[in-house]
Formats: structure tokens, sequence, C-alpha cells
């Protein structure tokens, strides 16, 4: 099968001050560094950005801030959906589309209720594509409220409206991925990406259009690396060694997220507040320990591999 170009689109970050305001300068730089790490896209106003703490109107600054900062640079996808009627979604939808998106994401989790069917869903899903005219539309197998995830079968359907074009993968099952990939002969321009880094080769493989994970929230150009290189033969040990390194510390890295990648970020020198809206648990001095055990590690790891900063 012929391999594709792929591309890391990170789940973006939102920086606070330490009073809780949106810091707007660190969003910059945080910005910038992701587009420096070589970043193919950016999903601004997502889970990590804390979006379910922002205000409508926060939710549309952020967005409007961030594809200011990227300048045409890359495409920005970002959360359009937030509960409610179809048609006050709908609206939202086009809201987040005039700010300057290439696509506007759907939770699928927020266009139906956890005990409500899949056709119930099926059908909200086409009454919102529907009323958001030509819009290019995506979809974020979001955990919160719950996790909805989709079905192989249902993706190809919304794929074949044509106005599908992207799909956040949470679903942990490589066996599901490929079958959703089929979803790519419907419609070419269509792309999946993996959240899930334990299978991120295989899924590379298997022709996900690249990787979207909070991995990247804390070391960029190594998931920008792994894009580039998964099927280079020149580089297979490195890349086992990549993939090996996100499996052992799938842990670290989840644990009081999104804290820990901020923190994470302030040892790589970018000047950003662990401050968060969301309870995420507590940054004892245990967890502020790991981090740093794993940011030597990651360094060992970025020598050894050869990996470059941004």
């Amino acid at each position: 099968m012929e391999q594709k170009n792929k591309g890391f689109i990170p789940v973006m970050l939102t920086p606070f001050k330490s009073n809780g305001d949106v810091d707007y300068d660190a969003l910059t730089r945080l910005t910038e560094m992701y587009l420096q790490a070589g970043a193919s896209g950016l999903f601004a106003n997502c889970l990590s950005s804390e979006m379910f703490e922002l205000t409508g109107e926060e939710r549309l600054q952020v967005i409007k801030h961030v594809i200011k900062v990227a300048n045409g640079a890359v495409p920005v996808v970002a959360t359009g959906t937030f509960g409610g009627e179809i048609s006050k979604q709908a609206d939202f939808v086009k809201r987040i589309h005039d700010a300057g998106t290439a696509a506007v994401i759907a939770i699928t989790s927020l266009l139906a209720d956890q005990n409500e069917s899949d056709e119930l869903f099926n059908d909200r899903v086409f009454e919102l594509i529907d009323q958001t005219s030509s819009i290019p539309l995506g979809f974020y197998e979001c955990p919160v409220p719950y996790k909805r995830l989709l079905s192989p079968s249902q993706l190809n359907a919304f794929v074949a409206t044509g106005r599908v074009i992207y799909h956040k993968d949470t679903c942990l099952d490589i066996n599901q991925v490929i079958q959703k990939l089929e979803a790519e002969k419907i419609n070419p321009a269509f792309g999946l990406y993996d959240a899930y880094m334990a299978h991120a080769v295989e899924s590379l493989k298997a022709g996900s259009a690249g990787l979207s994970c909070i991995q990247g929230n804390f070391f960029p150009e190594m998931i920008v690396w792994l894009c580039n290189n998964y099927a280079n033969p020149v580089l297979q040990q490195e890349v086992d060694m990549v993939q090996q390194f996100l499996i052992d510390n799938m842990d670290v890295m989840h644990n009081v997220y999104p804290v820990v990648a901020k923190y994470c970020l302030t040892k790589r020198g970018l000047k950003i507040s662990t401050t968060t809206r969301r309870e995420v648990g507590n940054f004892t001095s245990s967890v502020r320990s790991q981090i740093e055990h794993l940011f030597s590690d990651y360094t060992h790891l970025q020598n050894s591999v050869g990996i470059k900063n941004y």
C-alpha cells in the first residue's frame, strides 16, 4: 500500500494566568511551539484545551487567536458542538467555521445521551449535517461526558455525505481502527487521526492520516518524528524505541493531566503557567518527580534516536 504523508495534529492546551484568565501571550508562544515542531495542523478548543471550562465567547476568542498566530501555515480545526437542540449546535458550528477553521468537530457524546440508540444518534448527525450548509465537519470520540464510539459502518455513512473529512479516534482498538480506515476509500479527503499511542506505529502503517495525542503536549517533535519515520526501514530500531517509550510512559503522562504537560513544557523553557480550570488531581511532589524523570528519559531517547528540538 502506498504510504501517504502523515501528520501530527496537537490537541492544544489552553494557557491560563494564575488568576484563571486565558493567557493569550502564552497561547501565542504555545501555538508557535507546535508549528516550529512540525505540526501539520492544530486542534484548538478540545478536551486538552479545557473546552468545557471555557465560556462560549472564550472558546471563540481562543480559536480566533490560534488561527491568527498560525496565519495560514497549517489548517485549524476546533470543536463546535456543546449539547442542546441540534439547531443550537448548528448555530455554534457556523460561528466556529466563520472564525476561519478548516473543519468543525462534533463531540459524539454530546449528540446523544448514553442511553440513547445509535439510530437516534445517526438521525441527529444527519440533521446537523443538513443544518450546517457546506461546512466541513469531523468527529471526536471525547471521553467526556462519556465516550461514545462510532462503528465503522456509522463512520462510512457519515463520510459518504461528502461533508465529514476528519475523525479523532479514541477506540483504543487497532482492529476497529483498521475497519474505520475503509472510509478513506469513500472520500480520499477524509483522514483518521489516532489518539492511542500504544499502537501508534501500527495505526500509521495501517493507513491512519496521522496522530492526535496528548503526548504531543509534552514532546511534539517526537510525534512529528514518528509520523515522518514510522515506515523508514533504516530507522526501525529507533522507531521501536520511540513506540516503547510511549507505551512505558502512558500512565505518567495521563496522571494529573494537563497540569503535568504544562509543567513538562516549562522544563523545555516554554513560559507557561501550570494553572488549570479543571479539577484533575493534586500535582504532588511525587508527581513532579515522575515528570522530571520522564523529561530526563526523553532527553536520553532524543539523543539516542536523533530527534531534533524545534
